[in-house]
């Protein structure tokens, strides 16, 4: 009879788990809760006796069962992953969620050829990017079934929570991503992943690929190789010289610009650059400014002025007696992709004084401060990193005037002339 049962529960759990791929929400939703339900009841009573002590009951393959029905391949599955969200909560059914996950990205991936399957994996992402992951061991004390021994089993210990989760992503991110997903794991990279890794340089071969791809990706991928640079000591080859050929007309108009201009300028504020790199950036920030809206020139000015007062060496692009006036002139090669063979040490920089008679009255003000001797304090640019040209539109429009007398001629017709054809047909009333 026993055994009668246990195949009508495996029936059961079959059938629960094919609803998961129902068309009605309801249903799928309601099969989901279901079957967690049997989760906390296979762990609280399990249906095989312990063999030896110190051996975990919980019901991994039913996790596996659930987390399958998650992760369909041609179907977004986000709606029903939010509603999973609430039993990630649980310390135990988080770290066999992650178990499962990355069993199920190693069997899926396998058969694709490293082709990507966009629905697959951004269900994936949907299921994974929320885990927030205890900073402590102390921190742990949420689970759904507690054991006789659970001091002594893995899933109590923080090591190898860690360990899953390092896993877990290190399988994910191994594989071709849909561009749209680079630059989803790229802006939680150093937030939510990162900082939760055993071993954080194995991401290395991640954020080369994606710093190798171009575009906003690879201004995404700064960060996280910033932080392996700074706090893990990694050493990256030619990076200024990527840095470099980062700079292109978008950098001004990509929504993370201010993302990249803040780590920009933590690149460049050693003083121990020498003065050619140093030169090359500022001549290429400089032109690129030419076609740079005013909210992108505010900021950027003074980022400008931050690193002559660096690197002193560089004010030879200033003080250039009989310099180029134009780009016809101009030694700068722009094409040039090795900052040293550019000869930006070379050249002076007319753009801002070209930026000196912008429309503008706040840029050319700002384009003005490079003609006196600069003060050795750093302008603080953080404030207008995030500067948008509703904000600029904004303080124009608040501006009180100041009444100006002038000479004023009253309007006759539409133009103001008084026998223009217009003037017969339309009216100033």
């Amino acid at each position: 009879y026993k055994m009668w049962m246990r195949h009508r529960y495996n029936d059961c759990v079959r059938g629960l788990a094919g609803l998961m791929a129902h068309g009605a929400f309801q249903v799928k939703e309601l099969s989901l809760c279901t079957l967690m339900k049997f989760v906390e009841l296979e762990a609280r009573y399990p249906l095989i006796k312990v063999e030896w002590k110190g051996s975990l009951t919980f019901p991994r393959e039913l996790v596996k069962v659930v987390v399958d029905g998650l992760l369909p391949l041609n179907e977004d599955a986000s709606l029903l992953i939010s509603r999973f969200q609430e039993y990630m909560e649980y310390d135990d059914i988080r770290y066999f969620v992650i178990k499962a996950v990355t069993e199920s990205i190693g069997q899926v991936m396998q058969k694709t050829k490293e082709r990507p399957l966009p629905f697959y994996q951004q269900n994936v992402f949907s299921l994974i990017s929320p885990i927030n992951m205890p900073n402590k061991e102390c921190d742990m004390v949420k689970f759904m079934v507690k054991q006789d021994n659970w001091e002594e089993l893995k899933v109590s210990k923080l090591q190898a929570h860690k360990q899953a989760f390092e896993k877990m992503w290190l399988s994910f991110l191994k594989h071709k991503l849909p561009t749209g997903l680079y630059k989803k794991v790229l802006v939680i990279l150093h937030d939510c992943i990162l900082p939760y890794m055993n071993e954080p340089t194995l991401m290395i071969d991640f954020l080369t690929v994606a710093y190798g791809i171009g575009g906003a990706i690879s201004l995404l991928a700064l960060n996280g190789l910033f932080i392996l640079i700074h706090q893990h000591n990694l050493e990256y080859p030619d990076f200024y010289k990527k840095l470099y050929s980062l700079l292109d007309p978008s950098i001004y108009h990509v929504k993370y610009r201010a993302r990249f201009f803040h780590l920009l300028d933590l690149f460049l504020s050693s003083s121990h650059l020498p003065a050619y790199l140093v030169a090359a950036f500022i001549k290429r920030l400089s032109r690129l400014a030419l076609t740079a809206p005013p909210e992108a020139l505010l900021m950027v000015l003074p980022f400008i002025c931050n690193l002559f007062r660096r690197h002193p060496a560089c004010n030879v692009l200033v003080h250039r007696p009989n310099g180029p006036e134009d780009m016809s002139e101009d030694p700068y090669i722009m094409e040039e992709k090795e900052p040293s063979k550019s000869r930006a040490l070379e050249s002076c920089l007319w753009e801002i004084q070209s930026l000196q008679n912008h429309y503008h009255p706040d840029v050319a003000k700002a384009a003005a401060v490079l003609n006196q001797s600069l003060s050795e304090i750093e302008d603080d640019i953080s404030g207008l990193l995030e500067l948008s040209a509703y904000e600029l539109f904004d303080k124009e429009v608040k501006k009180k005037a100041i009444d100006v007398p002038l000479e004023f001629e009253q309007v006759r017709g539409l133009f103001g002339k008084k026998n223009d054809i217009f003037a017969e047909h339309f009216t100033l009333d």
